[in-house]
């Protein structure tokens, strides 16, 4: 006697993941982090302007740490790329834009310490500046590049003007980082050890990015027929 049809069982659907259980985000609180640690140096100059702690000249005090401080940040955001080349991290290319942008706002801050404070729109005397002393030209020319990088740093620009040509555009923050080291070195007349300091760093990964983009240039002639 043949043994009747039975229906194979349906298994239940699989339990659909908690919350606590779906992949989060990785590093959350890192675009928080960085954007509270950079406004730190801001708050420290406010606090001590306040205290009157910022020495015998305090706009001097002011205009240098602006400055150091967007250099810093602008060689941590060039730094993104070949740590993660030569280290294999991922997690600082997250942040590479934050880095960028704060290097942009604390440079704007440092001109407009000049521009207000030191100057007080003494326009005459800006533009002679500008024509006579050659840091302040290169300074200014650092910001001036920065100026769209910083504009066009959201993802609705890289889809209005095309990734490569984007990419293109930014790869004028090398330039910027140059005349910014340049601005350092030649603004320090008498111990230039931290300046130099900064521009062997930045020649370093400068060098690194370099050394990478000739290898993948070369790559397809090395390549066997």
């Amino acid at each position: 006697m043949a043994t009747p049809n039975r229906t194979a069982p349906i298994p239940p659907p699989a339990p659909r993941p908690r919350p606590s259980q779906r992949r989060a985000t990785p590093l959350p609180w890192l675009k928080l982090g960085i954007f509270l640690g950079a406004l730190v140096p801001l708050a420290s100059l406010g606090v001590r302007a306040s205290l009157g702690a910022l020495g015998a000249n305090p706009i001097a005090q002011v205009e240098n740490e602006l400055g150091l401080t967007a250099f810093i940040l602008l060689m941590a955001a060039l730094a993104c790329t070949p740590a993660k080349l030569l280290l294999g991290w991922t997690w600082q290319m997250r942040v590479r834009r934050e880095l960028g942008l704060f290097a942009f706002f604390y440079a704007a801050l440092h001109f407009l310490a000049y521009l207000v404070l030191d100057q007080f729109f003494d326009w005459d005397t800006i533009v002679a500046d500008l024509a006579k002393r050659p840091f302040i030209t290169v300074g200014f020319a650092a910001l001036v590049l920065l100026v769209p990088l910083a504009f066009t740093s959201t993802n609705s620009w890289v889809r209005r003007l095309g990734y490569r040509r984007w990419q293109r555009l930014h790869r004028l923050v090398y330039v910027a980082g140059v005349l910014a080291a340049v601005h350092f070195l030649w603004r320090v007349k008498i111990d230039v050890s931290q300046p130099l300091t900064y521009a062997v760093i930045l020649a370093v990964l400068l060098g690194t990015r370099g050394i990478v983009w000739l290898q993948k240039r070369d790559a397809p002639r090395r390549r066997p027929s």
